[in-house]
């Protein structure tokens, strides 16, 4: 293998500008509010000698997702988008929506060797993948489009579709899929298939369960913020304008992997009674026959007492007892458990027996109680590593929602925030009238809530308008179709998008790459319409 004959203060003269050009790219009005845990200089560093910047589609898409959601921030608007992974539903959102949405769940039923529930359980390229194949999509539409335009004369155009196929494509990255190398790796492909924004969670890899009556279970919060780091430093390393939205499921969870983080301390929960663990209790039950093992667990769970140290102290301490214990745990932002059994034993004459062992499950989660506090505290520390802040709640508490968001903007003011609407929330048992929900996404973007989607919008809408015209198909065949879809199809104006529309399906497009081929100039329109 040849030795390069480099010389060294080239070589530094290089490396020297390449961390100053990164500096000012991190200075620039899109990235500046970004903190970063490593400087310019390890950045240069870690890039390849071929500059992968170049032309970055990702980030034209990110620049243009960026600009569309301050200036729904600055209007006080917001977007409106659903989850899909077709590219032909892809090609209809583009009259409607400013971006597309393609969520993991999906592409875990519909783009996988084998479909499964929402268990992040597919192979990490498969959302990546999908995402590639919207984005040529969206480049193809525009495409022929643009050459459908152009066989027009000038003034005939005003009168022919111009839509901006190019819909900014927000994507799911769950929980980066492993350990830091997997997730650089998604994030990479990510940015190569034309992303202009993935978000990652605090879940649990491999513990992505909603299907058997227990809540999620998130990792600790500096788990959490290395896994965003993990995405920001690959973005970096690519030069990359992409972005980055920080998502957090403490809502509702009801595990946590590990207490090594102090700031998640607050929020686990302990027997505060003296009791075998949990552990051994489902042995038992399942020695003596009990099938039923959520009751088992359920009932040592009303034994055990389950509580925070903070209220386990509540429950045993007289209330001066407390507010001194309480006023001394607040003069720092966070006290570790030892902190607070020691600022409790001088604060209390009662001893305050806590457990946080004894609930832990058998693949070793601790119990947790989230709150609206600890998803902002989680959110704030999240902040600097990205640039757009989401909190999935499981229920739509107007509380809470509002709660969080304002919480949130009074550090970071300007925040930007996303917002998901399940597909079974329940509304009026939430306390909303018809017209609070009328108005619930002008209400939303007030709290600075910029992008707001419907994630599943397939496994419910798509689905069931098969189901119908499953149905209508079957019933009464070709008249039906005619009646019911054909008809109205070509009465429209101008006419439904489909095979019959040949601007659509490429028809022009397809002649000219054979027009071009054989040296013919293109097909004025009078000339196009005759052959057609």
């Amino acid at each position: 293998m040849p030795t390069r004959n480099t010389s060294l203060d080239e070589e530094q003269t290089s490396f020297e500008a390449d961390a100053a050009a990164i500096q000012c790219q991190w200075s620039s009005v899109r990235q500046a509010h970004l903190k970063r845990p490593y400087n310019a200089s390890t950045i240069a560093a870690l890039r390849s000698p071929m500059d992968e910047a170049t032309a970055l589609p990702s980030s034209t898409q990110a620049l243009k997702l960026w600009k569309q959601l301050q200036e729904h921030n600055k209007n006080g608007t917001a977007e409106l988008t659903f989850g899909t992974t077709d590219p032909t539903v892809v090609s209809q959102m583009a009259k409607h929506q400013q971006t597309v949405y393609v969520s993991g769940a999906l592409c875990g039923l519909s783009e996988v060797a084998i479909p499964g529930m929402d268990h992040a359980d597919y192979p990490w390229d498969t959302v990546p993948k999908v995402v590639a194949k919207i984005f040529k999509s969206q480049l193809w539409h525009e495409q022929r489009q643009r050459q459908f335009r152009l066989r027009h004369a000038k003034e005939e155009r005003a009168q022919l579709e111009n839509w901006d196929y190019l819909a900014p494509i927000v994507a799911d990255g769950d929980m980066g899929f492993g350990s830091l190398t997997s997730t650089m790796k998604m994030a990479k492909e990510f940015v190569l298939a034309g992303v202009a924004m993935i978000h990652i969670d605090d879940l649990a890899i491999g513990m992505k369960k909603f299907t058997v009556g227990q809540g999620r279970t998130v990792v600790p919060t500096s788990e959490y913020l290395d896994r965003l780091g993990t995405v920001r430093m690959q973005f970096d390393i690519m030069g990359a304008e992409t972005l980055l939205l920080c998502r957090c499921d403490t809502d509702h969870a009801e595990f946590i992997t590990s207490v090594i983080d102090e700031r998640d301390h607050e929020y686990v929960l302990g027997a505060t009674n003296r009791i075998e663990s949990l552990i051994n209790r489902l042995e038992g039950a399942r020695r003596e026959g009990n099938k039923d093992a959520k009751a088992a667990r359920n009932e040592w769970k009303d034994r055990a007492g389950l509580k925070t140290f903070d209220e386990a102290v509540q429950a045993v301490a007289s209330e001066s007892e407390y507010t001194a214990y309480m006023s001394e745990v607040r003069q720092a932002p966070f006290r570790s458990l030892s902190a607070r059994k020691e600022i409790a034993s001088k604060c209390t004459r009662s001893e305050v027996w806590f457990d946080w062992d004894l609930p832990r499950s058998a693949m070793g989660q601790y119990m947790f109680k989230p709150s609206v506090k600890a998803i902002v505290e989680r959110a704030v520390a999240a902040a600097p590593l990205g640039d757009v802040t989401w909190a999935r709640m499981d229920a739509p508490v107007w509380r809470d929602i509002v709660e969080f968001h304002t919480e949130v903007r009074k550090v970071y003011p300007d925040r930007l925030f996303a917002f998901g609407y399940t597909g079974d929330y329940d509304y009026g048992k939430a306390g909303f009238s018809r017209e609070q929900v009328k108005t619930l996404h002008v209400d939303l973007a007030k709290l600075g809530i910029v992008w707001q989607v419907q994630p599943i919008w397939s496994l419910q809408g798509l689905n069931m308008v098969a189901d119908r015209f499953a149905k209508l198909w079957a019933e009464e065949a070709i008249d039906g179709y005619i009646r019911e879809v054909q008809t109205p199809a070509l009465s429209q104006e101008p006419t439904a998008d489909g095979f019959e529309k040949l601007e659509w399906c490429g028809g022009f497009l397809a002649d000219a790459f054979f027009e071009t081929v054989a040296g013919e100039a293109g097909k004025s329109s009078w000339e196009v319409a005759r052959l057609y």
